[in-house]
């Protein structure tokens, strides 16, 4: 169907796109739609926005976008001065300089600290927001680029620094160092001015594998000098599995003894992980475990302790290690608590730290950029769909009085939630699992006709969680509301969450997403006409599937960057990396599985049905889910008789990124669509 629409420079697909787009544009870029762009554009460039930084040395860095410079600004501050918007930031590296200077869009990715040289950084830019990217050194004292320092081919790629004068990188340069899916294969140890091709490998994932990627810890993380090294070589076999091999100082690797099917998180002693099925320990447990190599050489591994088992709707959903400390998230029927752990006594347990009350999402991170730089120092952020974050800073390093969290700025408020409420519900799926869900109700609203915008995701072990949104606040005030489905494909509740919702499980996770909207019906916020589905890449198939599979459940469907065609997506060598998750459209009952709910296949004729209106987004230099998706979707609706809308983006790749301008247009484009649809009065 349509197969000429995978070709990108097919004259044939050009007019397809340009039509549609006109067609898309004549419909949705209204009087409303301008004032919601110009709406959001301004929220993007606020002078007081909350500020997001790192420690590099003496310096506080950060990213950010400003009405003056759309495509941003890498910015640093003394360390000892308080980083909020109008302190006096210094501009290292202007991007919208850059680009004008270069005739190219790159994208900020970031930056890559020198853990022996704070000054030194790689700086990360992607491609118009593709997947390919560079890496180049950059100078943050002389604010310029390294006169032969390194510099990388655009390619899918990672680099972590090796020694002030090496770095380990994987890179697909080529097919051969290239997995099946098109992912970095290959890692090779670079010396400054080195060719990347002429480079020898160190370490080599599977051509079907993933991709493979290092992290190095120097003496510095155990309080040591010296020049001793430790290299941890990764290689994901699947999305969600992969195996660890130890190195110290360039000798033997030495094998990872933990399970494939687990996360993990490393420092130069410990790895900590967490478990995914029932093999050693129950499935979600955390687990501390020595690593067979440290900076001390070979030694017998101590026994792995247990940290942490699951019970309920208790699940860790976030951990880490820092020099001497352990820390890890807890979520309680998807209220966080955190727990701390102390690396220094080997009989100590993880303790409880008390956090505000309100709390709907808490993350954290190192202050320094590297830890080889600097202590335990955490900065901690607290927030919720009403509630702006706030950051607060967590000094582990200091034992000489209690642990507190330390308000270090906070967001301003983005709209009036006065009168909003954010409520935690369940629905019940075919199979009677409950499924929860949140929702965000406006100040004021009248039951039965509530326009509600239902998001989800499912797929991939990928957690949603509340986030404070000035665009959902947009959304709110005008008298929508927001609804966040936490069903099964995702890891909210672990890995058998999400493996419930797998390969011939998929259909679980589209029945959870269907019952969470005649939920919000037999509570008597909404009708479904009121109901707008929106989800993008596995969450776009989620959409896709809803219009083919439940069209009477919805009232519009707003399908971004989608994956639709389940028997080929893996003709596109990025769609191979996803055959765990879907099953292999090569094998027959596997492509039996996925026929019985593929969008583009299940589509029928408008004769036989009537399906609610949907909006289908997605871009041009989309390198991961590639746009022949979106398009042969659409053009097959209208063939059937349907009349979708269909906007092609010439940029921002899979994540729909861009400048302030570019960024708030493509975003008001889909509440227009939303304002003509789950908002059009009655008929």
């Amino acid at each position: 169907m349509h197969l000429y629409l995978e070709t990108d420079d097919d004259a044939r697909t050009r007019d397809f796109v340009a039509q549609e787009n006109a067609r898309s544009d004549a419909a949705l870029r209204t009087e409303a739609f301008a004032a919601d762009a110009a709406a959001f554009k301004a929220m993007m460039e606020r002078e007081d926005r909350l500020i997001h930084f790192a420690r590099r040395g003496d310096w506080l860095t950060t990213f950010r976008k400003t009405a003056g410079h759309p495509m941003g600004v890498w910015q640093r501050l003394p360390a000892d001065q308080a980083p909020v918007p109008e302190a006096p930031w210094e501009t290292m590296f202007d991007l919208d300089a850059y680009n004008a200077a270069e005739g190219r869009t790159w994208i900020w990715r970031g930056a890559v600290t020198c853990p022996w040289d704070p000054s030194r950084v790689l700086l990360s830019l992607s491609d118009g927001g593709s997947d390919l990217r560079v890496f180049r050194e950059f100078d943050c004292t002389r604010f310029t680029f390294v006169e032969d320092g390194f510099s990388t081919p655009l390619a899918r790629s990672h680099a972590t620094w090796e020694s002030l004068d090496h770095i380990l990188y994987f890179g697909s340069i080529d097919r051969a160092s290239s997995t099946q899916s098109s992912w970095p294969r290959v890692g090779r140890r670079i010396a400054r001015g080195q060719d990347v091709a002429a480079a020898v490998p160190v370490f080599a994932a599977d051509d079907n594998d993933v991709t493979g990627y290092a992290t190095v810890y120097g003496p510095q993380m155990a309080g040591l000098s010296g020049n001793d090294r430790l290299s941890i070589f990764t290689a994901v076999h699947t999305i969600g599995t992969a195996s660890h091999v130890v190195s110290r100082n360039a000798g033997p690797p030495v094998p990872l003894d933990i399970p494939r099917e687990s996360d993990a998180s490393f420092n130069h002693q410990f790895c900590l992980w967490r478990a995914k099925k029932d093999e050693r320990v129950p499935s979600g447990a955390l687990v501390l475990q020595a690593l067979p190599v440290d900076m001390g050489g070979d030694h017998p591994p101590a026994a792995p302790r247990v940290l942490f088992t699951p019970s309920g709707r208790r699940f860790c959903t976030n951990f880490m290690l820092l020099r001497d400390w352990c820390v890890f998230t807890v979520a309680d029927n998807m209220t966080p608590r955190l727990f701390l752990l102390d690396l220094r006594h080997a009989g100590a347990e993880p303790v409880a730290f008390p956090l505000p009350d309100g709390l709907e999402t808490l993350s954290y991170h190192p202050l320094y950029s590297d830890l080889h730089l600097g202590d335990d120092t955490l900065i901690v952020s607290g927030q919720g769909f009403l509630q702006p974050p706030t950051l607060y800073r967590l000094d582990l390093s200091d034992r000489s009085k209690p642990f507190s969290l330390q308000p270090v700025a906070a967001s301003p408020a983005y709209f009036d939630a006065s009168g909003m409420a954010s409520l935690l519900l369940e629905a019940t799926s075919e199979d009677g699992t409950q499924v929860p869900y949140r929702l965000v109700l406006p100040a004021t609203f009248e039951m039965g006709a509530l326009p509600v915008l239902l998001y989800g995701y499912g797929g991939f072990e990928v957690p949603l969680q509340p986030g404070y949104s000035g665009i959902i606040g947009h959304w709110l005030e005008q008298g929508g509301a927001y609804v966040q489905a936490y069903i099964r494909g995702g890891g909210e509740f672990g890995a058998d969450w999400h493996r419930a919702a797998k390969r011939d499980g998929r259909h679980r996770a589209f029945a959870d997403f269907a019952a969470i909207a005649r939920d919000l019906v037999a509570r008597g916020y909404t009708k479904p006409r009121h109901i707008a589905c929106n989800g993008g890449s596995n969450g776009g198939l989620l959409t896709g599937v809803m219009l083919t599979r439940y069209p009477a459940c919805f009232g519009a469907v707003w399908c971004q960057v989608p994956v639709l065609d389940m028997l080929r997506f893996h003709t596109f060598p990025a769609g191979r990396a996803w055959m765990d998750e879907y099953g292999d459209p090569d094998v027959a009952q596997d492509r039996e599985t996925m026929l019985a709910y593929s969008p583009l296949q299940a589509a029928r004729p408008s004769s036989e049905v009537a399906y609610p209106p949907i909006y289908i987004e997605s871009s041009s230099n989309d390198d991961r889910v590639h746009p022949s998706h979106a398009r042969r979707f659409a053009a097959r609706l209208r063939e059937l008789g349907h009349a979708p809308l269909f906007h092609e983006f010439t940029s921002g790749g899979h994540g729909g990124e861009g400048d302030t301008s570019a960024s708030a247009a493509r975003i008001a484009t889909g509440y227009s669509f939303l304002r003509q649809t789950i908002m059009a009065p009655e008929a």
